[in-house]
């Protein structure tokens, strides 16, 4: 049982990890980490993969609709920037995927900085609507213009290292769970800043927030620029994971799957983003395994979209009505009975 966190200067008060257990079970993930890819399947490690993007997609809505309360349902489209910029510099300029995934995340950022405008006019449904628009006008733009390949699309030559061609799920691995880690630290250090506390205000008390002199616009914009930024790089690593983009393959659903995300995992929590990605990606994984367990699973396939679309909505009203602090709460409150245990809680 621990009884306590003893800390003497702000630095420890402020550190990521505050007990030598939390600091083992930080290097025992990273061995399992590191060894998964030798013991893992093709399946399982592209599950990984896509897991991966996801999570870094989920923390960037986490900065913007968890931690500074603007909701917004255009991730996707903010995905899809990243991904064109990454296709379009690998197949007509060829620079190095590091700086792909780069400028991926800036483009992104400055869309991300026009949409997030009306943020000082409008919140709750009204932004949420305006990112909707948003989504519509850059699938337009992804379908129509000629640079992007129209509704064809484009095809992304594999990212290369050193030579070497990343063109299987194992080498793609040790790029994007590498990246996935970098911004799961670069968000958790974020809230430990003047900025990700300025966040916090604006969600919790706008008006409030802007007396104390935290300027509205300029860290609402920021909000949006970091969020959208996270998006275009795990748009980026899509990219460079499935090899071909097109307008299809970011719909207003994407948007939609990456809010789901946060609200079952628990918004306001990077432990949540990280939850509800996973959870949310594993669903329909595990709604195939039980289809192909069942009598006749074969010709139940059709209906498997139907009833994934169903589960998601049920998932949501659920975790909203009895667990709106999502999976993470869940999480905290077994720490909180070990950690207390054999004392009632």
């Amino acid at each position: 049982m621990r009884i306590g966190t003893l800390k003497e200067t702000y630095i420890a008060d402020a550190a990521l990890f505050d007990s030598r257990t939390q600091k083992v079970w930080l290097a025992v993930g990273a061995a399992l980490l590191v060894l998964f890819p030798f013991m893992a399947s093709d399946y399982w490690l592209y599950l990984a993969c896509l897991v991966s993007i996801n999570v870094a997609s989920a923390t960037g809505l986490n900065i913007l609709t968890g931690y500074t309360g603007l909701v917004s349902l255009g991730q996707a489209a903010f995905m899809g920037l990243g991904a064109y910029t990454v296709a379009v510099l690998e197949t007509k300029v060829g620079t190095p995927f590091v700086l792909n995934l780069l400028a991926g995340g800036f483009v992104a950022m400055l869309g991300g900085i026009v949409v997030g405008i009306p943020s000082l006019r409008v919140k709750g449904l009204y932004l949420a609507i305006a990112t909707i628009a948003a989504s519509f006008i850059a699938h337009f733009i992804f379908a129509n213009w000629k640079f992007t390949g129209g509704t064809g699309g484009l095809s992304v030559p594999p990212a290369k290292l050193f030579g070497m061609a990343l063109d299987t799920s194992f080498r793609l691995y040790w790029l994007i769970v590498p990246v996935t880690l970098l911004m799961l630290l670069g968000a958790a250090n974020l809230f430990r800043t003047r900025v990700g506390r300025a966040f916090i205000a604006i969600r919790d008390r706008d008006i409030s927030a802007e007396v104390l002199g935290i300027p509205l616009l300029r860290y609402k914009l920021l909000s949006f620029g970091l969020s959208s930024f996270y998006a275009g790089v795990a748009g980026g690593l899509w990219a460079y994971f499935f090899r071909v983009v097109t307008p299809e393959s970011f719909p207003l659903l994407m948007s939609i799957f990456f809010l789901a995300a946060i609200i079952v995992g628990g918004m306001g929590s990077i432990l949540g983003g990280i939850l509800g990605a996973v959870f949310m990606t594993m669903v329909p994984e595990l709604l195939k395994l039980v289809v192909d367990l069942m009598p006749g699973g074969s010709e139940l396939t059709v209906f498997l979209s139907p009833v994934r679309t169903v589960i998601f909505g049920l998932l949501i009203i659920g975790f909203l009505v009895f667990e709106p602090h999502g999976l993470a709460e869940v999480w905290r409150r077994i720490r909180r009975f070990f950690h207390l245990w054999p004392f009632r809680n």
